[in-house]
């Protein structure tokens, strides 16, 4: 069962979203140092981690599963959202540059309908950044959080799915060691339990992030007979 934007939406206000959004938007940010020129779509619920890619990326779209609903993004400007079914993506063949798939994983079921479908709509060279929540760590255990909803995945078992389904995985990363607790005093340190995360726990990471590539000289995904509308992205002036 997806989780309701709305909650999703009031998690990030609060001072622990907000550390969260930090957290993982930094390991995104080394994963993806420069978006210049590129298409790209936020699958889930990402838009608390699209902000910064605007500025330097030629389009930027929050494409929300409809069992999740929408909320409008962002706030004083065109509207950059759509309710989409997670497995009939409204965009043609090869026309994102790269595609960052939060909150969403982890409600699929199974998970191989929405992967094929983001192969269909990544370009040859495109790349996707999934980001789900660690089986070992404090944050899938506590459903006080988006982190402890849905299915955990250790990081076998996230590559494995990625690689079912035609994706290679080329990066992976971390994020999340500060217990899910939204106590000032403890979100104060967020960037000292980092720190001794990285270097001691690494395994009990609140989230995992695997960057992954098309494999392009695989079978392609069967294509389904349902209708979809189509969005082609235009190109950047």
């Amino acid at each position: 069962m997806w989780n309701d934007v709305v909650d999703l939406s009031a998690f990030y206000t609060t001072p622990l979203g907000q550390v969260v959004r930090q957290a993982i938007g930094l390991q995104l940010r080394e994963i993806w140092p420069d978006l210049q020129g590129r298409q790209l779509v936020g699958l889930g619920y990402a838009t608390p981690y699209l902000a910064p890619f605007r500025g330097e990326a030629a389009r930027s779209i929050a494409a929300m599963p409809a069992g999740q609903g929408a909320l409008p993004w962002p706030h004083g400007a065109r509207g950059l959202t759509l309710l989409a079914e997670e497995t009939a993506l409204p965009f043609a063949d090869r026309s994102v540059d790269r595609l960052l798939l939060i909150h969403g994983l982890e409600f699929g079921e199974p998970p191989n309908e929405m992967l094929r479908e983001i192969w269909r709509v990544l370009v040859d060279d495109g790349r996707l950044v999934v980001v789900v929540p660690a089986r070992r760590g404090m944050w899938s255990s506590s459903d006080r959080t988006p982190f402890g909803q849905g299915q955990p995945y250790s990081m076998s078992q996230l590559t494995r799915v990625l690689r079912d389904n035609l994706f290679t995985p080329t990066t992976t990363a971390r994020a999340l060691y500060l217990p899910p607790i939204g106590s000032p005093p403890l979100l104060s340190g967020a960037a000292a339990w980092a720190r001794v995360g990285r270097r001691w726990f690494s395994r009990f990471a609140g989230v995992l992030l695997v960057e992954a590539s098309k494999e392009i000289y695989a079978a392609a995904p069967l294509r389904r007979l349902k209708r979809r509308r189509t969005i082609l992205l235009p190109a950047s002036s």
